[in-house]
C-alpha cells in the first residue's frame, strides 16, 4: 500500500519529466476530474512536489494531483521506481491503468511518460486540487510542529497519526513503526501522552522515516510485514508482539517496551 515514503520515491523519479511538454493525456473517468485531458496537452511541466501522499505535477496554468489509495503505483518512461508494493499486486495489466501522460522529449515515443496503474481504482487523479486541509509534512515534522497538531485531541495516537490533516503522508505501516521506536502504545489517548513522550515520537518520524525511505520505502522498517504477520519477538526486548484493530487499522506493537 503506498504510503508518503513510496509517494516520495515517485516523486523524484518524475522529476525526468520536468522541462517536457505534455502531448496527451488520457484518463478513466471514474476516477478523475474532468478536463484533465482537454486542458493539460501542450502545457510544459514547470516542477514536481509531493505533498503527503499527493503527488502534483506543475504546469505553468494548472496542476495534476496524483492522490493514492491503499493500491496503485506509478510508472515512469516505462519503468516502475518501485517494482512491487506489499498488500497489493505486482502485476502490470494495462486494463488497470488509470491515467496515462505523453510527453515530448521522452525516450521511447510509443511508451506513456507516465501511467498510474490501479487495480481497484481506490487513487484518483485531481485538477488544480486544494491542499491546505493537510497536516505536516511526515518528512517536515518536528517537535513543536506535532505538538500543536495534536493539541485538542482525545482519540488514539494510532488513529490520529493516521489523520492527514495531523500528519500528512504518514499511513498504517509507517505509524506503527513510529510508535515502536518511541515506546509509546498505539491505543495511549493522545491527551495522556506527556512532552518527552511527544517530543520522542517527532524524533522517530524524523529520524527514521528518511532511513527507511533510503532503503526503499514503509516496508523496509523493524515492524516489516514478515515480522508483521509472524508476530514473533520484539527485535528490541523479544518480548512476544501483539495485533489488534484500533480505529478500524491493524496495529502492531510491542507490550513490553511500548506503554
Amino acid at each position: 500500500m503506498p504510503e508518503g515514503l513510496e509517494a516520495e520515491i515517485w516523486r523524484s523519479a518524475l522529476d525526468a519529466l520536468v522541462g517536457r511538454t505534455i502531448t496527451d493525456v488520457w484518463i478513466d473517468d471514474r476516477v478523475a476530474d474532468p478536463g484533465l485531458a482537454v486542458v493539460l496537452p501542450g502545457s510544459p511541466v514547470e516542477r514536481i512536489e509531493r505533498c503527503g501522499k499527493v503527488i502534483r505535477i506543475h504546469t505553468p496554468d494548472h496542476v495534476l494531483g496524483l492522490h493514492f489509495g491503499m493500491t496503485g503505483r506509478v510508472i515512469v518512461d516505462g519503468v516502475a521506481p518501485i517494482e512491487s508494493l506489499e498488500y497489493a499486486s505486482d502485476k502490470d495489466r494495462p486494463a488497470w491503468d488509470r491515467l496515462r501522460l505523453g510527453t515530448a522529449g521522452a525516450t521511447g515515443t510509443d511508451i506513456p511518460a507516465l501511467r498510474v496503474n490501479d487495480p481497484r481504482r481506490l487513487g484518483r487523479s485531481s485538477l488544480d486540487a486544494d491542499l491546505d486541509h493537510l497536516g505536516v509534512d511526515i518528512l517536515s515534522v518536528d517537535t513543536d510542529l506535532l505538538a500543536v497538531a495534536l493539541d485538542g485531541r482525545r482519540a488514539a495516537i494510532k488513529t490520529v497519526l493516521l489523520d492527514q490533516t495531523v500528519v500528512a503522508g504518514l499511513g498504517n505501516l509507517c505509524a506503527d513503526e513510529v510508535l515502536w521506536w518511541s515506546g509509546v502504545a498505539p491505543q495511549r489517548s493522545v491527551d495522556s501522552l506527556t512532552e518527552p513522550e511527544v517530543d520522542s515520537i517527532a524524533s522517530a518520524i524524523a529520524v527514521r522515516l528518511p532511513i527507511m525511505l533510503r532503503r526503499g520505502g514503509s516496508t523496509m522498517g523493524e515492524l516489516n510485514p514478515t515480522r508483521r504477520q509472524a508476530l514473533g519477538s520484539c527485535p528490541r526486548d523479544l518480548a512476544p508482539l501483539q495485533r489488534a484493530t484500533i480505529g478500524g487499522r491493524t496495529a502492531v506493537w510491542c507490550p513490553g517496551h511500548q506503554q
